[in-house]
């Protein structure tokens, strides 16, 4: 009798469940890997989507993204980061920095050196500085932790708090951020000292506005203390330095705080609602004589609970594989942040997320994995996204700070909300409130905020180049990334489509299929490059096309045709309407050539870190091409491409990420890869691709696993021989949200080191195109 489907999906569940509960999977996340080489990760202490990101910041005069470098000085400690962000730095603020002997002018350089490489571990941080004080951190949702133990010869043992430390810009940009002013008031408490206040900044890589953070900390040793005031809101001249208990202005200021004794714990709570909730925040989360161990502990259980759990595997092998695996889940779970309860703009039953960076680097396969993985937390988000919109009057596709922007491309939050509602989810989500805001990105002109990198149109929000897209269906140079947002907006009324057909709004939905198709009136066919023709190309103000390097994006930013893409990687992304692309390139033979020679070597003049290749697997615009393969009948050859990607240029190490993480949008790449699929976002499509391990188990959520297996696979045998779907053969590159996720299901796979033309069946769908 052979086992059922059922029979199969326990035992493997039995096992899987087994691992787990012996395993403290916490041993396999590496904080620092991707924290250098413009991988700009934080490796501090957090919990997943955590407000507190507690870790260090370091000066080298180049923008430190998360306050961590791995050279230069130490320059504070604060409680305020993001991770793998570009742009320019955001946060690092509510800051403490240990000083040794006289203080004389706390305004004046305070940076100290290391004297050993930080530790990193999950729930635990640790800096050794180079005047013999060591910094322990630890942290919870809304609070932090410092230990520091000061040499036993040091002439005094001091902390200062910098009201105005923030993480500044070198790039001459004009995103830097700024100091705009605060307060803060220090009392003795019964063996220690308080101090509480806040502090207001602005700009950063969202050009935001004035946004004020409060703070309350506690020492736990007595002190004696000074606070101080500068001159203006940068300089080092002091205008006051005494023990006046209260100092507010919007010049420089804060507190030096002197111990006798060698060790030294201080807690530190943050809010962005008011210093008495602040106080709350410390209060609740990290009481009196809390340790760092407790912390450490119960960061560690958070994360496995809430996050690496929902992975298991039994074939542990592999620890390369293993770190790979869970710090990725780690890196990709740090922002947005849940800040739910701590907006100050406006008050909601609707949890609140910031700190989206950004739907340009996410949408294509970061948010598919989170819905996945956390479905709970994703409902959130997606009720937070409409519920901005419903304040503020526009989706965001990036946010921080409580402001919208910047907008790269389209408005990719449209993406999102359809590839949520594709595949079911509901819940509290008013649906009918979402589309109107999907609708409001779609016809409606933001304001222009005059953006310095391009003042044709907004880069806040919403759809700067609409006026084009909508009165002639293509987008000419008037606007800045005029091609790259005509392939993007095409993807966003796609996503309209979708909602709208399932709202019933036939209408619309006819409306927004037709624009979807808009993408075809920018493709040039007298474009050539490499012996192909047929690519996206610029259109002057006249109509006219625009003579185009398909291997050159010029400047390839804000104010240029393409955007951080070359035109040749552009011409692939018309991922709802493949079938079209794939005519429009010359069939499925020239579109095999075309995409064999994406991955060929020595091929781009750029790119030099993989081999002069076109394909940049550290650019989202080329994430999802690998698997095109799919779409012709040549399914092993999307195994081959993104094996050889993740093997070449992934590893657990503090350089292993092929360019910056932007919020673990690389590192969701690599989780699909090692689980076998690639979705398409707004559809309820995925690609298959090859596992990496003898099986693994995901956690759905309500009780469902999807539990993928391997059999015959190794390093050198990961092509597919025949898969199995829920205990059927199976013979397509392709499977659906309903087979395998909506109610769980199982995936098995024989591997070989052979490539086998087993995908027989039908092409994966291309729902936009007419004839499918």
């Amino acid at each position: 009798m052979q086992p059922s489907a059922g029979m199969a999906l326990g035992v493997a569940l039995i096992q899987a469940q087994g691992l787990q509960s012996a395993t403290d999977l916490s041993q396999f996340v590496l904080p620092l890997t991707g924290s250098v080489n413009g991988g700009n990760t934080f490796p501090g202490v957090s919990l997943p989507f955590g407000m507190v990101k507690l870790g260090p910041d370091l000066y080298t005069g180049s923008d430190s993204y998360s306050g961590y470098q791995s050279t230069g000085s130490f320059i504070g400690f604060s409680l305020l980061h993001e991770s793998g962000t570009g742009g320019a730095p955001k946060y690092g603020v509510v800051a403490q920095m240990p000083a040794v002997g006289t203080v004389d002018n706390p305004l004046k350089d305070q940076s100290v050196n290391r004297s050993s490489a930080d530790e990193a571990r999950l729930g635990y941080y640790k800096s050794s500085l180079s005047n013999d004080v060591t910094v322990e951190l630890g942290a919870t949702a809304k609070a932090g932790l410092y230990k520091y133990q000061f040499s036993g010869n040091a002439a005094a043992s001091n902390v200062i708090v910098d009201v105005s430390h923030v993480l500044p810009s070198y790039r001459g940009q004009g995103l830097g951020q700024n100091y705009l002013g605060g307060n803060i008031s220090v009392t003795t408490t019964d063996g220690g000292v308080r101090y509480q206040g806040s502090g207001s900044y602005d700009n950063g890589w969202n050009r935001a506005p004035k946004w004020t953070v409060y703070f309350c900390g506690y020492f736990d040793q007595p002190a004696t203390f000074k606070t101080f005031l500068g001159t203006n809101s940068t300089g080092d001249d002091l205008a006051d330095y005494s023990t006046a208990t209260t100092q507010e202005s919007e010049a420089r200021l804060g507190a030096v705080f002197t111990f006798e004794s060698s060790e030294v714990t201080s807690r530190v709570g943050v809010s962005f609602i008011s210093a008495d909730q602040a106080c709350g925040n410390v209060d609740k989360e990290i009481p009196a004589g809390t340790t760092l161990d407790t912390l450490e502990d119960n960061v560690k259980t958070a994360w496995n609970k809430q996050v690496l759990s929902k992975v298991t595997t039994t074939d542990t092998s592999n620890t390369t594989r293993l770190q790979l695996l869970y710090s990725s889940l780690y890196h990709m779970s740090l922002i947005p942040t849940n800040k739910t309860g701590e907006n100050p703009l406006w008050s909601s039953s609707e949890p609140y997320y910031d700190d989206i960076f950004t739907f340009w680097d996410l949408f294509r396969c970061t948010t598919s994995l989170f819905h996945i993985l956390q479905p709970v937390a994703y409902e959130e988000l997606i009720r937070s996204l409409v519920d901005i919109w419903r304040h503020d009057g526009f989706l965001p596709d990036a946010r921080s700070s409580f402001f919208n922007g910047a907008t790269q491309g389209g408005s990719n939050g449209d993406n999102v909300l359809a590839d949520a509602y594709v595949k079911g989810v509901r819940g509290a989500v008013n649906w009918d409130d979402a589309y109107s805001a999907m609708v409001t990105d779609a016809e409606t002109v933001p304001a222009n905020n005059n953006d310095p990198r391009d003042k044709s149109s907004s880069t806040k929000e919403g759809r700067g180049a609409l006026p084009d897209w909508i009165n002639h269906g293509y987008i000419t140079t008037k606007y800045g990334r005029s091609v790259s947002r005509a392939i993007e907006y095409a993807g966003n009324d796609f996503a309209l489509y979708q909602v709208a057909k399932g709202l019933g709004k036939d209408d619309d939905a006819q409306k927004y299929l037709n624009r979807s198709r808009n993408w075809r009136n920018q493709w040039n066919p007298d474009l050539s490059a490499l012996g192909f023709s047929g690519f996206l190309g610029p259109i002057d103000e006249s109509g006219n096309f625009e003579d185009q390097d398909p291997l050159s994006c010029g400047g390839c930013y804000w104010g240029d045709a393409y955007y951080e893409a070359l035109p040749f990687e552009y011409s692939f992304n018309a991922h709802h309407d493949i079938n079209k692309l794939i005519e429009l390139s010359g069939g499925n033979d020239k579109f095999l050539s075309r995409l064999e020679k994406f991955f060929e070597g020595g091929v781009s003049s750029g790119n030099s870190q993989f081999n002069h290749t076109l394909f940049n697997p550290g650019n989202e615009p080329s994430f999802t091409t690998p698997y095109l393969f799919n779409f012709i009948g040549r399914q092993d050859l999307s195994v081959k491409h993104s094996r050889f990607t993740a093997n070449s240029y992934y590893a657990p190490t503090a350089g292993g990420l092929p360019g910056n993480s932007d919020a673990g949008a690389m590192e969701s790449w690599l989780l699909w890869s090692m689980i076998g699929l690639y979705p398409m976002t707004g559809q309820t499509t995925f690609l298959v691709g090859s596992p990496w391990f003898k099986d693994l188990t995901i956690d759905l959520g309500g009780g469902k696993h999807l539990v993928i297996t391997t059999t015959g696979g190794s390093d050198t045998a990961y092509y597919v021989q025949s898969l199995k779907v829920n205990g059927q053969s199976w013979d397509k590159a392709w499977v659906t949200w309903d087979d395998v996720f909506a109610n769980g299901g199982t995936l098995d796979f024989v591997l070989g080191s052979e490539a086998k033309q087993w995908a027989t069946g039908d092409a994966p769908p291309s729902p936009a195109t007419e004839s499918s």
